[in-house]
């Protein structure tokens, strides 16, 4: 094969960034320009889901079903249930899963797609409410609807004006405002969002608090105040954790021995049998409580630039330590 025929065609009328730069930029233009058309049709969107004591169910057809599918996903794991129908399923016993304790949410850039009109019949005979998001307000389900979001474009990024971009862009932004203002609406907390995203790094930093990473007991490294410098060596080696706390009687932190004190220790040539831990340990060392989110932990170390933290509880006695790599282990990182 030739060096011609492994050439990749080259897109028609110029360069392909440029193309690539007016499509951003029509998009983008296609989501500003819904904030003038906003109403009060939005907020009269809200009100019928805050209201809704069933269900929330969004549909659409081809690009505009994706789109759906986002918005209810969207909806879900920001405190909002809501689910995806296929209006073709809907039409053959789907349907059948509507109330009227629901809310339906229709997505049509048309607003004229038969699949979805067949059904509007029957949604608004089993008494549920119906939301349209659609690019024409004159159309049929925007004529039919509780309230109808407004959600096209003037133009479709699309070099021949055709196939659904802009407008689809414009949809799932108004979808993303809608399911936002829900949350908001209902006062849904990072606890709330945490517990519908318990399986990724979004969960883990959200729902992992620094007595799960923690290391405790005689995992801690510990020495009392009274050591001496060599004690310290050697709980630091046991401990493996390049520190060690030292305590008081009442086992309460007065302060940290770590590798970097060792060697800025060792470098002015003491005993290390004869010198006290008190005199050359860092004294009030950065601490967290238990119940703190690990990822607070990452926030003070990176902040102090440490790798180490002492947890403690409210009268500083020593419970706990945790390093970066325990972090790292626990994919809080």
């Amino acid at each position: 094969m030739t060096a011609a025929k492994n050439k990749a065609p080259q897109p028609a009328g110029g360069n392909v960034l440029d193309l690539a730069r007016e499509v951003l930029e029509i998009e983008a233009a296609a989501i500003i320009g819904l904030i003038a058309r906003l109403d009060q049709d939005f907020q009269r969107a809200v009100d019928l889901i805050l209201d809704c004591h069933g269900r929330v169910t969004v549909s659409g057809i081809g690009k505009s079903g994706h789109i759906a599918r986002k918005i209810a996903s969207t909806m879900s794991s920001t405190g909002t249930p809501a689910y995806f129908v296929h209006p073709a399923e809907a039409s053959h016993g789907d349907l059948g899963m509507v109330t009227r304790d629901d809310v339906f949410i229709a997505l049509s850039n048309s607003g004229e797609s038969a699949e979805l009109l067949s059904i509007v019949p029957l949604i608004k005979r089993q008494g549920a409410k119906l939301i349209s998001l659609t690019g024409n307000p004159d159309s049929t389900l925007a004529r039919e609807a509780d309230a109808h979001l407004y959600a096209g474009a003037e133009k479709e990024a699309c070099p021949l004006n055709l196939a659904p971009t802009a407008s689809t862009t414009a949809a799932l932004a108004l979808g993303d405002a809608l399911a936002l203002a829900l949350m908001q609406a209902k006062g849904f907390s990072r606890d709330e969002f945490a517990r519908s995203h318990p399986g990724g790094a979004l969960g883990r930093r959200l729902l992992t608090h620094v007595r799960d990473v923690m290391r405790s007991g005689s995992d801690a490294p510990r020495i009392p105040d009274t050591a001496m410098l060599s004690d310290a060596i050697l709980e630091m080696s046991r401990g493996r954790m390049g520190i060690t706390a030292i305590l008081d009687r009442d086992q309460c932190v007065l302060g940290i021995f770590t590798d970097g004190d060792l060697r800025r220790t060792l470098q002015k040539g003491v005993d290390l049998h004869a010198t006290p831990i008190a005199s050359v340990m860092t004294r009030g060392p950065r601490t967290i409580g238990p119940d703190k989110l690990a990822a607070e932990a990452v926030q003070i170390m990176e902040q102090h630039k440490v790798n180490q933290l002492l947890v403690v509880d409210g009268e500083r006695r020593l419970i706990g330590a945790l390093n970066m790599h325990d972090l790292l282990r626990a994919k809080v990182i």
